[in-house]
Formats: structure tokens, C-alpha cells, sequence
């Protein structure tokens, strides 16, 4: 297990932490973003979006569970599950299509997704530290650390 803190002055900082993400992503990775409501787990992903080239919103999927976005060679499912009832609601979405070993998949919320989501490569946990937030990345996986500590020596 690999973790990396990082400090988050304001907005910007998230947006650009999202970014640097975009720099070292690869096909199929699984991120699980943690964080009360309001923390900035959609702002980390719109500067993970930004960070490959989307131009467009990004707004939070929590009325429609997903949102996909093609950017180049690349496909990425950004998910929010807070407004999920019952877990095997995700089946009826067909979750598994998703999880495919080449799309990256972003989830807000997973612990509502619990026993259908498969593991993580990559933990992101945001929360409030001083006046600002903090973000801990955690690689849960090998290819997960190895990106947590490509962070690391940016």
C-alpha cells in the first residue's frame, strides 16, 4: 500500500491535483473518491478531465449515477452513487459493462456500491483540514501504487 497527502489550499489546488492525475492514468484504472458532501470530489474530477483536454461541464452525476466523456483514446465513467437506494440498482445500469479493464472509472460514494463494484486501484479520501481540504491517495493495487508514487516525486 502506497499513500500520498496532499494539502489543498482551495479550489484551484484540487483542480490541479485532478490534472496531475490526468498525467499518469492508464486503461482500466478504478478510482474510489471519499468525502463528505461539498469536498471536492467533482472538482478533482472536472481538473482530471481538463488535464486530458474536455472543455466542456462537468457536473456531478447524481440524478443519472454516470456520466461517460471520450477524450481521445481515452473513455472515462465518472459515477456518483449517494442517491443509490439499493446496491442492486447497479445491475439493472449494467455496472459490469462499465468495468471493462479499458475504461477509467471515477466513483463518488462507493461504499453504496458495495459487493457490486469491483476493487480499487486508487483511494482518494478529501477532507476539510484547516482552512482549506486535504486529500490522501492511496494505491490499493500494484499498478494503483505505482501511480500513487509517480505522484509522489512530481
Amino acid at each position: 500500500m502506497n499513500e500520498h497527502v496532499v494539502g489543498l489550499p482551495d479550489e484551484q489546488a484540487t483542480i490541479q491535483l485532478g490534472s496531475r492525475l490526468a498525467d499518469v492514468l492508464v486503461e482500466g484504472l478504478v478510482v474510489y473518491l471519499s468525502g463528505d458532501l461539498g469536498a471536492g470530489k467533482t472538482c478533482l474530477v472536472r481538473g482530471m478531465l481538463q488535464g486530458l483536454g474536455h472543455n466542456g461541464p462537468v457536473k456531478s452525476p447524481t440524478y443519472t449515477l454516470v456520466e461517460d466523456y471520450v477524450l481521445g483514446d481515452s473513455l472515462i465513467y465518472h459515477f456518483d452513487l449517494y442517491r443509490l437506494l439499493d446496491p442492486e440498482e447497479l445491475e439493472l445500469i449494467g455496472i459490469r459493462d462499465y468495468f471493462n479493464g479499458k475504461a477509467c472509472c471515477f466513483v463518488e460514494w462507493p461504499e453504496r456500491g458495495k459487493g457490486w463494484l469491483p476493487a480499487p486501484d486508487i483511494e482518494i479520501h478529501i477532507r476539510l483540514k484547516n482552512e482549506g481540504r486535504e486529500a490522501s491517495l492511496t494505491g490499493l493495487s500494484e499498478t494503483g501504487a505505482a501511480l500513487v508514487a509517480s505522484l509522489k516525486r512530481d
